[in-house]
């Protein structure tokens, strides 16, 4: 499922609400740092030279769809891929705060991200200037999350993502996809006791704001995933909510 303008909807976000969609990404296929086995928009293709939509592009769709004066809980980055990858995406960020002040001011603007590009200065700065960060973390070990979310960066490590993840001292929406299953002969689940005990200590490390936990809902590229019952999701909150974090459970 790939999403073919560069701000499309409203849709109603089970997470957020009535949103507009943003997509800085191409419009044709997916390019994204992760090729999560779950993902809608399905696996990445090579291509060499990606076409993404310019700053101005970006604003000037933004503006169009606000001026027609939309009733929106949030303007939300994300679509085909990982939108923080944009060279621009500071100054798109600055741009979308703008156009929200004037033409909607109760909007929220809000960041999906896979946190993989929080290595870079001026991302962090532009998640900064949002209302919603939200952030993933599939699962606290390395295995685990390689095996779900098939980063290009074959080096990246969950302690990474940890550290950069601190910059924002908690200020930010932790996300986590919860499912089992098989892919290339490797079993998935991040549900076992062993990378659930290790996934509660990376969330009592970072402490974020809010939790959203959910699973899969759509068809994903690998078919022989399982989508997690509400009561195994509700078992996983309960010890979280216990301790006083707000989570929010979409299953």
């Amino acid at each position: 499922m790939l999403f073919n303008e560069i701000a499309y909807g409203p849709i109603h976000s089970r997470r957020l609400g009535t949103s507009l969609g943003m997509e800085l990404m191409p419009l044709e296929h997916k390019l994204c740092t992760f090729n999560c086995v779950y993902c809608e928009c399905g696996w990445n293709e090579p291509v060499s030279h990606p076409q993404l939509p310019t700053r101005a592009e970006v604003r000037a769709a933004l503006e169009a769809r606000l001026k027609e004066g939309l009733d929106l809980d949030v303007i939300t980055f994300s679509g085909n891929g990982e939108p923080t990858l944009h060279p621009d995406f500071l100054g798109i960020i600055e741009d979308t705060c703008a156009l929200r002040d004037q033409y909607c001011p109760k909007a929220k603007v809000s960041v999906l991200s896979n946190s993989t590009q929080l290595g870079r200065p001026e991302v962090v700065q532009a998640l900064g200037l949002c209302d919603n960060r939200i952030l993933k973390l599939d699962a606290a070990t390395d295995t685990m999350m390689r095996r779900i979310d098939l980063p290009v960066n074959e080096h990246l490590t969950v302690e990474t993502i940890l550290r950069w993840l601190e910059l924002f001292d908690g200020d930010f929406t932790l996300q986590t996809c919860f499912l089992r299953g098989e892919h290339a002969g490797e079993i998935i689940d991040n549900t076992t006791p062993e990378e659930l005990s290790a996934w509660y200590k990376a969330v009592d490390r970072l402490h974020p704001k809010q939790l959203m936990i959910y699973v899969i809902d759509r068809k994903t590229p690998e078919e022989h995933l399982e989508k997690i019952p509400r009561d195994e999701m509700e078992a996983i909150a309960a010890p979280l909510r216990d301790k006083g974090y707000d989570v929010i459970i979409s299953a």
